[in-house]
């Protein structure tokens, strides 16, 4: 009996493997076969860009960005989503196209980004969505979340944090400013925003960099050379502490609504750690979780295997 059952789990494992090595594949082959649009709208008189793809008749699912780059992390899997969903990713204000308004007239502040956000899906209409989230694109969907709990029909987190467990030692220094916010500390992480540190954030962990494309870096190396934003975010590096004074807030929503979850985890991540993804389990029974042998920017190296996991995922749980 016991024999029976292990072939009957192994067959079931092998066929979701095999299943899952169909899609990437399958992931490659759309890759260029979906039209996608590139648009502003003004939301609080910020010129918002944003992504789109997909029939806007189908289920949609919001891709939001984070620290130091774009929707253009998304390029390679918004064709894969948006062979069966209708696909938004925006640029948050200081970040890619998106304006970035001067500090003096915009407050850089988690909450403020949310709000900007939560105008934005009003703005296009969107009343029910998915969230794909990953580092600062987390905090600001977990707060839609949280205003509006019976718009969001499922989460996908690629190292998107919301436990205290999953930050890594690389925010020691940002934690060190948050407790003394002085001028020296300010100017010790300005290290994060240069051409070198960019870099690091998308190659640590990875085993072959050669995979990881250089304009990726280079395109926020020259959005964090214009203006002021160095300045915006280091202000945004002193505000992360909002959100980890709101990660109970977070987690109690995960205990109440039990929304469907995935987090998908480069577990080489340096700043937000397999702790933090695994932590889902905890206060979410539909969370399922899996690892990549990747950094911070899992979607440079994993992207087929990764937009397969979340078109399975979604095809589960959103009708």
């Amino acid at each position: 009996m016991k024999s029976h059952l292990l072939s009957g789990l192994f067959l079931t494992l092998s066929t979701f493997t095999f299943g899952l090595t169909e899609a990437a594949q399958a992931a490659e082959q759309l890759h260029q076969a979906v039209e996608i649009k590139y648009l502003k709208t003004d939301v609080q008189d910020t010129k918002i860009f944003y992504r789109e793809a997909g029939d806007p008749k189908k289920p949609t699912i919001i891709l939001l960005h984070g620290f130091p780059t774009s929707s253009f992390m998304y390029r390679n899997i918004i064709p894969v989503l948006a062979e069966k969903y209708h696909v938004v990713a925006p640029d948050l204000p200081g970040f890619g196209f998106t304006e970035a308004p001067d500090r003096s007239k915009f407050e850089y502040s988690f909450k403020h980004l949310s709000e900007v956000m939560d105008g934005f899906t009003q703005k296009l209409g969107l009343s029910k969505y998915a969230l794909q989230v990953f580092d600062y694109g987390a905090p600001v969907g977990l707060r839609l979340a949280l205003a509006h709990p019976e718009r969001v029909t499922a989460i996908v987190t690629q190292n998107g944090n919301a436990y205290e467990a999953g930050l890594g030692n690389a925010w020691d220094p940002i934690k060190k400013y948050w407790k003394d916010p002085t001028l020296e500390n300010r100017e010790a992480l300005r290290q994060f925003l240069k051409p070198l540190g960019l870099a690091w954030q998308y190659t640590h962990g990875v085993k072959d960099t050669s995979l990881v494309a250089p304009e990726t870096y280079t395109l926020d190396s020259a959005w964090m050379a214009r203006g002021e934003n160095e300045e915006i975010q280091l202000d945004l590096f002193l505000d992360y502490a909002s959100n980890v004074a709101l990660y109970p807030k977070f987690q109690q929503y995960f205990r109440d609504y039990q929304p469907p979850l995935l987090a998908v985890w480069g577990k080489n991540d340096p700043f937000f750690i397999p702790a933090g993804a695994e932590a889902y389990k905890r206060d979410n029974k539909q969370a399922e979780v899996y690892l990549y042998d990747t950094g911070h920017f899992a979607l440079e190296t994993h992207w087929r295997e990764i937009a397969a996991q979340t078109v399975r995922f979604l095809d589960k749980h959103i009708k």
